[in-house]
Parts: structure tokens; C-alpha cells; sequence
């Protein structure tokens, strides 16, 4: 038996990532997915022509994310000084990651980040749909956090 190699550049990978991620989405497996982190806003930008078709093809939308949010949900060395994309059907949902955002910097502002820290992680993992088991386990295997 022959076995053939195939190696998947970057763009291909993380391009058939979003596909799957548009298409939970749509599905109603995920509120939110976020694309993989980009080093750069160009880099990122870059995937916008065909997250375009993706999105058309599955009836979702994109919004186009400059500042990551950071929570204790993942490492911070992951997504700090990342650029992604968020995939969403929902306005709504949309909106809600976006208040929880604002709720984690207005927090941070006046210095009650701490009190309240694990609560966004948690409700940030859910904005994803992770269960709260696996919402459990990423928390306790973060020794980067946010």
C-alpha cells in the first residue's frame, strides 16, 4: 500500500477551519466561533474575500474583531495583540459578546475586574457553546490568564 503525503499551507487550513466553524453556526452547534488568531491585521484581513463566500454559502455573518477579548478562558500568549473574525448568526448574540466586552472593561475601569473575572470567562464560553465541563477544564489548564 502507497501512502501519500499532503501538506496544507496555513491559508488552506485555517480557511477550512472557518468553513467548519460557518457551518456550526448555521447549524445552531455554536452562538459564536471565532477564526484563528492572525498575527496581523493583514494577515486576517486577507481570509475576508472568502469568509465572504462562506458566509453567503451558510447564511451566516462575520464581525471583524481588532481587540481580543481576553478572559482566563484561554491562554493569554493565544490571542494578545491577535486579530480574528467572529462568526455569528444571531444580532443579538453578536450584541451580547459584545456587552460582555464592554462589562469585563468597565469592570477592569473600576478595579472590580477581579471580582468578577471567572464569571465572564464562563459566560464567554458559553457565548461559544462549550459546556461547562469543557468550560471547567479550559479554566483549570490556563496558567496564562488574562
Amino acid at each position: 500500500m502507497r501512502q501519500f503525503t499532503v501538506k496544507i499551507d496555513k491559508f488552506s487550513y485555517q480557511l477550512g477551519a472557518a468553513d467548519c466553524f460557518c457551518e456550526m453556526v448555521r447549524a445552531g452547534v455554536k452562538k459564536i466561533a471565532l477564526s484563528h488568531p492572525c498575527d496581523t491585521k493583514d494577515e486576517r484581513d486577507s481570509f475576508l474575500p472568502e469568509f465572504d463566500k462562506l458566509c453567503e454559502k451558510y447564511g451566516v455573518c462575520y464581525y471583524v474583531e481588532d481587540g481580543s477579548f481576553l478572559t482566563d478562558l484561554f491562554p493569554l500568549s493565544m490571542n494578545q495583540g491577535k486579530f480574528n473574525v467572529i462568526f455569528y448568526q444571531d444580532e443579538a448574540v453578536l450584541r451580547e459578546y459584545l456587552d460582555l466586552k464592554a462589562e469585563k472593561e468597565k469592570a477592569i475601569a473600576e478595579g472590580k475586574y477581579a471580582d468578577c473575572r471567572e464569571d465572564i470567562a464562563r459566560r464567554y464560553g458559553k457565548l461559544l457553546s462549550y459546556t461547562d465541563g469543557g468550560i471547567q477544564r479550559l479554566l483549570e489548564a490556563n496558567s496564562d490568564k488574562a
